[in-house]
């Protein structure tokens, strides 16, 4: 059974930085798509970054481009997601996930939902003005 536990999360002061953290087991990561996601209050989830973990290409959102990265360590099966230059918008309810099927090529990930299949519980990020 694929289980993920994110980690990490917490409170910042605008313009500072925090690291996510996603240990995944029962089954490795390589050779599909993780991806974060977030959800605010009253808004929908929406894809920040992915990273196809076979080339380790990363794909990011526009709002965060720039400012996040996400990173993968194969030995650790662990995915993370490097926070700078927090903005107060960036607070959320921040999610990682795991593509049900490999991804057979070079090409970036979605951020999308669909094909994400494996979910973790979030960890809350609060960044304060």
């Amino acid at each position: 059974q694929v289980q993920l536990v994110e980690s990490g999360g917490g409170s910042a002061q605008a313009g500072g930085s925090l690291r996510l953290s996603c240990a995944i087991s029962g089954y490795t990561f390589s050779g599909y798509c993780m991806g974060w996601f977030r959800q605010a209050p009253g808004k929908a989830r929406e894809g920040v970054a992915s990273i196809n973990t076979g080339t380790g290409s990363p794909n990011y959102a526009d709002s965060v481009k720039g400012r996040f990265t996400i990173t993968q360590d194969s030995a650790r099966n662990t995915v993370y997601l490097e926070m700078n230059s927090l903005h107060p918008e960036d607070t959320a309810l921040y999610y990682c996930a795991r593509a049900r099927f490999i991804f057979r090529t070079p090409g970036s990930c979605s951020l999308s939902e669909p094909p994400y299949y494996f979910w973790g519980q979030g960890t809350q990020v609060t960044v304060s003005s």
